[in-house]
């Protein structure tokens, strides 16, 4: 069992930045993939990131050259840098950890940008 706390969020004007974190319990952290998601009002949740047990990274179309994911083994830890951000990156920001079938979600933390 993996257990999920996000946190850095908050109100921020268009063009700046945020770090989310995501911290996690267990002592396998290392095994699991980590993926940050988002869902905006009255949209689906959409994947953003992802960086795997083995440091590969993934980054969504719409985020890429603005946001940066990274991990911590030893803090067990997985960050979500945010830079230039938009009104439309307005948002729950998700942390997820998946390892084979098995997979947990955080709480969300909001993100909002304002204009």
């Amino acid at each position: 069992q993996v257990q999920l706390a996000e946190s850095g969020g908050g109100l921020v004007q268009a063009g700046g930045s945020l770090r989310l974190s995501c911290a996690a319990s267990g002592r396998t952290f290392s095994n699991y993939n980590m993926q940050w998601l988002r869902q905006a009002p009255g949209k689906e949740r959409e994947f953003v990131a992802l960086i795997t047990r083995n440091n590969n990274t993934a980054i969504a179309d719409s985020v890429r050259g603005r946001f940066t994911i990274s991990r911590d083994n030893v803090r067990n830890t997985v960050s979500l840098q945010m830079n230039s951000l938009k009104p439309e990156d307005t948002a729950v920001y998700y942390c997820r950890a998946s390892s084979g079938s098995n997979a947990y979600w955080g709480q969300g933390t909001q993100v909002t940008v304002s204009s």
